[in-house]
């Protein structure tokens, strides 16, 4: 699927762009089943918030025991004071996880697919694993922040092979809030890896290199339909959204089978199977 240059590209800058690969009609498909599951779901509750600017989850069982179901989580600027929703309900979600890829059959149809598994065996994945799934909307006027992070510090394999497909479901611009990486960014250390024993969980500091800024770092606006692959190392974080318009993405975390997945990974395959694409 790949070429040669594009391997090149990823291995040497650690990700890779594919313009609007996927038709649009499947995307506003994916897009309608999100919004969908919004719709039935029941639990509003200023505690089922998802920030990153606090990344310490302990004893938070919703979002702990959200590896293997299906749960939506709130803007951090969703509540005002007195605990209202400050705009319209279904704008004030910031995502839903984690196991879409085999809950929901509409999600898995689309995670599970050939081309996926093509993409993957031509990055040197020997057996792909999706872990997590996630739906990320990204809201106009209060989507919040990402920070600069690695996903390999969630996804600890020994040797690193996560890798992550972030998929463009609407066009994503400096305006609403794009992703943004750190060229070649993969070469360097793991700086922080996160993890859960018990209900407790720790952000331990590897190494003290300094997270990159928007002056190192490199804007990633793409159209609904691209992808964008990046590798587990690579430095990422989006600003937030205070435009009018939501930059909505779903993610794949797929990790290889034949590499070792730490025990202390908050994010375990306990009842679902650890599959990865169609053949």
């Amino acid at each position: 699927m790949l070429s040669p240059d594009q391997i090149s590209h990823y291995n040497e800058q650690g990700y890779i762009v594919l313009d609007q690969v996927f038709p649009l009609a499947e995307i506003e498909a994916v897009k309608k089943q999100a919004n969908l599951l919004v719709e039935q779901w029941a639990e509003d509750s200023p505690e089922h918030v998802f920030t990153t600017n606090d990344n310490d989850r302990s004893d938070d069982s919703y979002f702990l025991d959200s590896a293997e179901k299906i749960r939506c989580f709130f803007e951090e600027e969703a509540f005002n004071d007195k605990g209202e929703l400050v705009q319209e309900r279904s704008l004030c979600i910031n995502k839903i996880g984690h196991a879409l890829h085999e809950l929901d059959p509409v999600f898995s149809k689309f995670s599970h697919q050939k081309l996926l598994g093509e993409l993957m065996s031509d990055l040197g994945m020997q057996t792909p694993q999706i872990r997590q799934s996630m739906y990320i909307f990204k809201q106009p006027k209060i989507g919040g922040i990402v920070n600069w992070h690695q996903d390999a510090s969630f996804f600890f394999t020994t040797p690193q092979s996560v890798i992550t497909l972030w998929f463009a479901i609407e066009d994503a611009t400096l305006e609403n809030g794009c992703l943004w990486v750190e060229p070649a960014g993969h070469l360097g250390p793991l700086r922080e890896r996160f993890n859960l024993a018990g209900n407790q969980t720790t952000m331990v500091e590897l190494n003290k290199m300094p997270w990159p800024t928007e002056d190192s770092g490199k804007s990633v606006e793409v159209k609904a339909g691209s992808l964008v692959v990046f590798q587990g190392s690579l430095p990422h974080y989006s600003a937030p959204n205070r435009s009018s318009k939501s930059r909505q993405a779903f993610t794949l975390h797929v990790t290889d089978g034949e590499c070792e997945y730490a025990a202390e990974n908050w994010l375990q395959a306990k009842t679902l199977p650890l599959r990865g694409f169609n053949r």
